[in-house]
């Protein structure tokens, strides 16, 4: 059984959760049209570019979460991933993970998009064995603060390390599909790095390193 690992957004989804729920935020007026928009946006640049200050990004993010109760947020998350998320799912995506799960492979989905948004997303893939930013809670509410390591850039590779270290896993014949430069540090210890509808600093580097690329989209 080999494992498969799998990034989520703009990976097996046509778009970027996180980014998208801001958006989502914005479009409800739950937050500032014109700055959360503008910084919402911003963030995401960076992030294509690979230039992401992951702290600050999560600061802005989060707060949001830590300002609202967690009974509304459930119902926010219940119409954000049935109005915006379900029309990004790519039926190319489903067939590879229904590929590797009829080899008899292990799923996971390693992203630094939060838990909190995360979870009914993988659910909707049949994806149960996730590793993505963990966050703190105090008395059943969000405090908007991340508890340990966020899993973005090399923080994918240490938290997938602790995943190995307690699932007695291995990364032999392992697969890792990613969109993202962001993910070049995994992608360099896994045996099967695959960029999947890859950034253009990223498709740059696959072909350098004859990593294969496909698309999931087309």
């Amino acid at each position: 059984m080999a494992l498969a690992l799998f990034d989520l957004d703009n990976t097996l989804i046509a778009g970027d959760s996180d980014h998208s729920w801001g958006q989502f935020l914005v479009d409800e007026g739950y937050v500032s049209k014109s700055f959360y928009k503008e910084q919402n946006d911003k963030f995401l640049s960076d992030y294509i570019t690979g230039e992401l200050d992951i702290c600050e990004y999560l600061k802005f993010s989060l707060g949001f979460l830590g300002e609202t109760s967690f009974a509304e947020l459930t119902d926010l998350r219940n119409r954000f991933v049935n109005s915006v998320v379900k029309p990004m799912q790519l039926p190319k995506a489903k067939a590879l993970l229904e590929t590797h799960r009829n080899a008899g492979d292990q799923l996971v989905i390693i992203t630094s998009t939060n838990s909190f948004i995360v979870q009914p997303i993988c659910s909707m893939l049949g994806v149960t064995d996730i590793i993505s930013t963990d966050l703190v809670t105090f008395n059943g509410e969000f405090t908007g603060e991340v508890q340990g390591v966020v899993p973005f850039r090399e923080g994918k590779v240490i938290r997938l390390n602790l995943w190995l270290s307690e699932t007695n896993a291995s990364l032999k014949n392992s697969w890792f599909y990613s969109d993202s430069v962001n993910d070049i540090p995994l992608m360099q210890i896994v045996s099967n790095p695959v960029a999947v509808d890859p950034d253009d600093k990223l498709r740059s580097i696959a072909k350098d390193r004859d990593w294969k690329i496909i698309s999931l989209r087309k």
